[in-house]
C-alpha cells in the first residue's frame, strides 16, 4: 500500500460512517497550547473535546494531521525517529462511544488493512483506586473477535489519557491496538508491554468518559472519542518493513542521495545515517517553510528549530561528499512527487521554499568550514593539554568538557547552534558546559544592551521622540492587520527626525501594502484617541490582548498603553497624550534589515 492509498483509505472509511473530513491545520502552534508546533493530531481539536462546538457543526470528524516533534532531534538517524509525521485521526464529540468505535477499529484493521484477527492484540486500563477497570472495552473486544488471551490489562501509565496538572477537564481510559512482528515470544509473559520489540503499536482509541476533579474522577455526561493512528508507522508495518525510510514517503529521496553520492544506503552504515537525517530534516523544513503560517530560519523560537534542522542537514551532506544544493533537490522531490496531493500549498510555494532553503545553506556554508576548523582546534587543544598534564602528573584526570566560552564563540562567530557543538563533541567522547554557555550568552546580551542602548530605542527623550515612539505602536498594529500575526517587533531606533522600526516578515512589502499601513496609522491619528496607561501583571495584560515584546525583562507589574481600538501594548514609555498629537504619518522607506526581518523608516509632521 502506498502512502497516498493509506491516507485516502482512512478518510474514505470514516466518511462512509458519517464523519466530515476537517482537513489539516497549520503545523505552527497558535499560542494557546504552550508549544511551538502541533505535536499530536488531537491538539488542534482540544477546544472541541473540552466542549466548544466545532465550526462545522458536526460531531463526527476525521482528518490526517501533520505534526512536528523536535525534543529528540539527535535520535533522528535511526529507523523509526522522525521530526515530521502524520497522524490519522477521527473523533466523536459526544456522539458514538465504545461499541461503535471498537467495531470500526476492528473492521478497519481486518477488512481494509487485511490484518489477521487472530493475531491482533489490544491493551485496556487495569483500573486503580480512582477509576475502575475497563471491562466494558475488554468485553467489546471479545465480541468483535479479539482472542481473550490477546487482551492485556495495563496500568494508568500505559492506558489512560488526561491533561496533567489540570482539573475540570475530560479524561479516561484508552484502548491501544498492537500486532506481532513475529511469533517468537521472549518468554511466558511476552506481551505489548514487555518491551522486547515483538509487538508494534498500530494506534489507539481514547475514551474521554470522566471529568478530572481535585480529589479524583466523576462520570462525564458528554463522552468523547479521540482516535490516533500514525500514518508513517502504519505504512511501514503494512509494507512489511521495520525501517521507516523504506516506504514511498522516503524511497525517492534515498535513491536520489545514493545516486548523487555514489554510496549505498544498505551497505554503508554512516551513509545510511546521513541519508536518513537529510531526508527527515529537509522534509520537516519543507513543511515548516511551506506551511500556511510558514516560518523562516532565525535565532529565536520556532525559527531557531528550523535553522537547527537545516544546518544539521547541511553538515551531513558534507559527510556524503555532496554540495548543499542537494538539499533543494531533496525538497523538490518531497514537493513534486510525495506530498503534491496531500499538501497542495507546497506546490504553490515551491519556488519560495527552495529559495529559502538555499539561502540558509549559503549562510551556513560561508562559516561552516572555518567553524569546523575552530572546533578541531578546540578538540586538539584539550587533547594536547591532557597529554602534557598526564606526563607531568600520572594522577591527573583528563579534561572531557568543552568550555561554555568556547561553545559560545562557535555559536556567536561561526553560527554553530549549541546542540551542533554538543553533537560534534559527543562524537569525540566529550561533553559541553551548557551552563557556561548560558552564562557567556547572558554576558554577551548585557554588553550588547549597554553598547546598543542608543541604537535600540530613543536616542533622547523629548516631545518629538515620544510622539514617534507612539507612532511605532500604531505602525506595528497596522502591520499586523495588513500582513498578519507573523509581524513582531525586532527592534527600533528613534531620533527627533524619524523612527526606524524592524519587524519579522519574510518578503518585501508591496506598494499597496505600504500605502494601506500608512493609511491605517493616519486613521488612528485622525481618531484623536487618548493614550491610556495602566499597570497590571504580565498575565493580565496577555489575557486582555496586549502585545508584549522582550518579556524576559519584565517584572511582576508592567505598564500597558492602550490607544482606543487601534493599539494595546506592554511598553515602558514615553508616549504622547493623544494620537491626534502626532499630526501626519509618512512611510519613507521599506527595506530588508536581515534574513526574515524588514525595516521601515517613517516620519511625522504637523498637519497642513
Amino acid at each position: 500500500m502506498t502512502s497516498k492509498e493509506l491516507r485516502n483509505a482512512w478518510i474514505r472509511f470514516y466518511e462512509e460512517r458519517g464523519h466530515i473530513n476537517i482537513g489539516a491545520v497549520s503545523l505552527i502552534g497558535d499560542g494557546t497550547t504552550g508549544v511551538m508546533f502541533n505535536v499530536a493530531g488531537m491538539q488542534p481539536l482540544m477546544p472541541y473535546l473540552l466542549g466548544k462546538e466545532h465550526p462545522s457543526g458536526k460531531k463526527r470528524l476525521c482528518n490526517v494531521q501533520g505534526c512536528v516533534r523536535t525534543v529528540d532531534i539527535e535520535s533522528v538517524g535511526d529507523p523509526t525517529h522522525f521530526t515530521f509525521f502524520e497522524m490519522m485521526g477521527n473523533w466523536s464529540l459526544g456522539d458514538y462511544f465504545k461499541q461503535e468505535k471498537t467495531q470500526w477499529s476492528y473492521d478497519l484493521l481486518t477488512k481494509v488493512f487485511g490484518l489477521d484477527s487472530k493475531e491482533i492484540c489490544s491493551t485496556v486500563f487495569e483500573g486503580n483506586d480512582a477509576a475502575p477497570r475497563d471491562d466494558e472495552t475488554a468485553d467489546l473486544l471479545k465480541k468483535v473477535g479479539i482472542l481473550p488471551e490477546h487482551i492485556f490489562y495495563l496500568p494508568k501509565s500505559d492506558n489512560w489519557w488526561e491533561l496533567e496538572g489540570t482539573t475540570g477537564t475530560p479524561c479516561g481510559p484508552d484502548n491501544e491496538w498492537f500486532y506481532p512482528r513475529h511469533n517468537k515470544p521472549c518468554g511466558p509473559n511476552c506481551g505489548p508491554a514487555c518491551g522486547c520489540g515483538r509487538y508494534v503499536e498500530i494506534g489507539n482509541d481514547v475514551y474521554m468518559q470522566y471529568v478530572k476533579n481535585a480529589d479524583g474522577y466523576s462520570p462525564l455526561a458528554n463522552k468523547n472519542v479521540d482516535t490516533g493512528f500514525g500514518l508513517d508507522r502504519m505504512l511501514a508495518f503494512l509494507n512489511g518493513v521495520t525501517d521507516g525510510y523504506k516506504t514511498d514517503l522516503f524511497i525517492p529521496v534515498i535513491k536520489h542521495l545514493e545516486e548523487k553520492s555514489g554510496k549505498s544506503y544498505d551497505d554503508d552504515p554512516e551513509a545510511q545515517k546521513a541519508m536518513r537525517i537529510i531526508a527527515d530534516h529537509i522534509r520537516t523544513s519543507t513543511m515548516l517553510i511551506g506551511d500556511v503560517k510558514g516560518i523562516l530560519p532565525s535565532n529565536v523560537g520556532a525559527g531557531y528549530i528550523l535553522r537547527r534542522l537545516l544546518r544539521r542537514a547541511i553538515r551531513y551532506t558534507r559527510q556524503l561528499g555532496l554540495e548543499s544544493s542537494v538539499l533543494a533537490e531533496v525538497s523538490r522531490i518531497f514537493i513534486e512527487q510525495i506530498y503534491d496531493e496531500a499538501y497542495p500549498l507546497l506546490v504553490e510555494k515551491k519556488d519560495y521554499i527552495l529559495d529559502e532553503i538555499m539561502k540558509e545553506a549559503a549562510r551556513f556554508e560561508a562559516t561552516l568550514a572555518t567553524g569546523m576548523k575552530e572546533f578541531t582546534k578546540c578538540i586538539t587543544g584539550i587533547r594536547r593539554k591532557n597529554e602534557f598534564m598526564a606526563q607531568k602528573d600520572p594522577s591527573y584526570k583528563p579534561e572531557t568538557e568543552i568550555s561554555g566560552k568556547q561553545a559560545f564563540r562557535l555559536y556567536d562567530t561561526y553560527g554553530f547552534p549549541l546542540e551542533l557543538t554538543e553533537e560534534l563533541a559527543a562524537e569525540e567522547g566529550l561533553t559541553v558546559d551548557a551552563n557556561g554557555f548560558a552564562e557567556a550568552f547572558k554576558e554577551h546580551q548585557a554588553i550588547s544592551k549597554q553598547e546598543g542602548a542608543a541604537k535600540g530605542g530613543l536616542t533622547e527623550r523629548n516631545e518629538e521622540t515620544a510622539k514617534l515612539h507612539t507612532a511605532t505602536h500604531l505602525l506595528q498594529a497596522a502591520l499586523r492587520k495588513v500582513l498578519g500575526d507573523e509581524v513582531a517587533q525586532k527592534g527600533s531606533n528613534i531620533t527627533t527626525e524619524r523612527l526606524r522600526f524592524d519587524f519579522s516578515f519574510s518578503r518585501k512589502m508591496t506598494p499597496e501594502e505600504i500605502a494601506e499601513v500608512e493609511r491605517l496609522v493616519n486613521v488612528a491619528i485622525d481618531a484623536k484617541v487618548p493614550v491610556v496607561m495602566e499597570e497590571m501583571t504580565v498575565q493580565e495584560a496577555k489575557e486582555k490582548g496586549a502585545i508584549g515584546l522582550f518579556e524576559s525583562k519584565y517584572g511582576e507589574k508592567v505598564k500597558t498603553y492602550k490607544m482606543g481600538e487601534y493599539s494595546f501594548e506592554i511598553c515602558g514609555g514615553p508616549h504622547a497624550a493623544n494620537t491626534g498629537d502626532l499630526g501626519s504619518f509618512k512611510i519613507r522607506k521599506e527595506e530588508s534589515s536581515s534574513a526574515g526581518v524588514r525595516r521601515i523608516k517613517a516620519t511625522i509632521a504637523p498637519k497642513a
